[in-house]
């Protein structure tokens, strides 16, 4: 008898992440909805790392590499 297990996934939709990226980027926006304040605000205040940190953003959501706050990968 084997017992397989899911793997967790979080609550936030990954689609929302990235569109939030894809849009509004730059604010850190997509950080502040899966809950990471803290990189929301650098973002922020850098203009999201002067736009390369938005792009890595975007292609780690878009992969399916970003994760939320408590570390569990966006919902698809």
């Amino acid at each position: 008898m084997t017992a397989t297990t899911a793997a967790a996934t979080g609550q936030k939709a990954w689609i929302v992440a990235l569109l939030l990226s894809f849009f509004v980027g730059v604010l850190g926006v997509h950080r502040f909805y899966v809950g990471k304040i803290g990189t929301g605000i650098l973002m922020l205040i850098t203009l999201g790392g002067f736009g390369v940190w938005t792009l890595i953003d975007f292609i780690m959501i878009a992969v399916g590499k970003f994760t939320d706050k408590q570390g569990q990968p966006l919902a698809r």
